[in-house]
């Protein structure tokens, strides 16, 4: 009887330190998808910016009267 226990208190430790382990990765993974959403958010509004610069640009070329 106390072998049962002990192998029934072992197979609990193991069960939730594992569970530990999950949580831990998931707080992680959470962390490493908000800096890529951080790092995608800042580079297309630094591409968006400078093509609406060239894109402005290339619009007053278009409408430029002939010489």
């Amino acid at each position: 009887m106390t072998q049962s226990l002990i192998k029934l208190q072992a197979r609990m430790v193991q069960a939730l330190d594992g569970r530990k382990e999950g949580g831990a990765t998931a707080v992680e993974y959470g962390l490493m998808v908000a800096l890529i959403a951080a790092v995608i958010i800042g580079a297309v509004t630094a591409i968006g910016t400078n093509l609406s610069g060239l894109f402005n640009g290339i619009a007053d070329l278009l409408h430029m009267p002939p010489a």
